[in-house]
């Protein structure tokens, strides 16, 4: 099993269990909320880039890491997750795309070993999403697991105008939190959930 603490982004630490993502009134910038109410973490989608681009600060501006897409349009694909402050390769979000099931696997960025797995459940809540007029309003619902499949948490969209998301860390002694709640901002953006 991992040690969590490897993958550790300087400059942040989240320490809760629960956190909010909200999605901005303009598509593609999120921020993630605490217990307490307070941003912990902003990131937004870089408009006019080849790749995929979406650079994260904390609560004061100040930049604690990027994720870039592996490829131009990358829909299903690799993102890199990458530490601002010390230029650290962590982490890379992989979408496995299906009609069926939204998979992302959050991966060891040198040796590529499964971290943890976020996977939508039901396959016809899906499947409305993609094909249902209107199916973009139904709330998405993840599990989150850790390299051997055992729950982790869960990330559960709620109805609205804009896209929300709370995410529930039950027990993260082997998941490193902050791609979590990365993954969650960015599969939102990338789905165009």
């Amino acid at each position: 099993m991992s040690d969590s603490r490897a993958y550790d982004i300087r400059g942040i630490e989240l320490t809760d269990d629960r956190y909010t993502v909200e999605q901005g009134f303009v598509r593609n910038k999120y921020r993630a909320i605490d217990s307490a109410g307070d941003t912990v973490l902003k990131g937004k989608q870089k408009m006019l880039k080849m790749k995929e681009e979406f650079p994260f600060v904390d609560g004061e501006g100040n930049e604690v890491f990027t994720v870039k897409a592996g490829g131009i349009i990358d829909v299903a694909g690799n993102y890199l997750l990458s530490d601002a402050q010390t230029g650290e390769d962590l982490v890379i979000l992989d979408n496995d795309y299906s009609l069926l099931q939204d998979t992302w696997t959050i991966r060891d960025a040198t040796t590529e070993e499964k971290l943890a797995a976020i996977d939508s459940r039901g396959a016809l809540v899906t499947l409305a999403r993609d094909l249902v007029p209107f199916g973009g309003l139904i709330p998405h619902k993840y599990e989150i697991t850790d390299q051997s499949g055992s729950h982790v948490g869960s990330i559960n969209g709620r109805i609205g105008l804009r896209d929300r998301y709370d995410i529930t860390i039950d027990d993260a002694s082997d998941v490193p939190k902050e791609p979590v709640v990365a993954a969650a901002m960015v599969i939102d953006a990338i789905q165009d959930n």
